[in-house]
């Protein structure tokens, strides 16, 4: 099975063929949906895409970590992390989508 992925261009495309704008009102919509997503994130919004998923932001504590070629221990800074929780509808496509490809 081999995998693609998936690019700005590629979503401009999709854009192109189903809605009929212009190829550069297509990648000009793409690239505004895609900044006002990290916008919201930015802002500490939580982003929600209905039987998509949810974008969230968390906060990490600084924590001791260890450097596993020499043992020695070294300190993780504090830091802010990107979570994403699929819909349980996308979860149902994806395990649909694996059944089928299996038969």
């Amino acid at each position: 099975m081999t995998q693609k992925t998936v690019t700005r261009a590629d979503l401009a495309e999709a854009v192109y063929s189903t809605v009929g704008l212009s190829r550069t009102e297509s990648a000009k919509l793409v690239e505004r949906v895609l900044e006002l997503i990290g916008d919201a994130l930015i802002a500490g919004s939580n982003v929600k895409l209905s039987s998509f998923g949810s974008f969230q932001v968390r906060s990490k504590n600084e924590r001791i970590g260890r450097n596993p070629k020499t043992g020695e221990e070294v300190p993780i800074l504090p830091r802010q992390v990107l979570v994403f929780k699929p819909s349980n509808a996308l979860k149902f496509k994806i395990n649909k989508s694996m059944v089928v490809a299996e038969k």
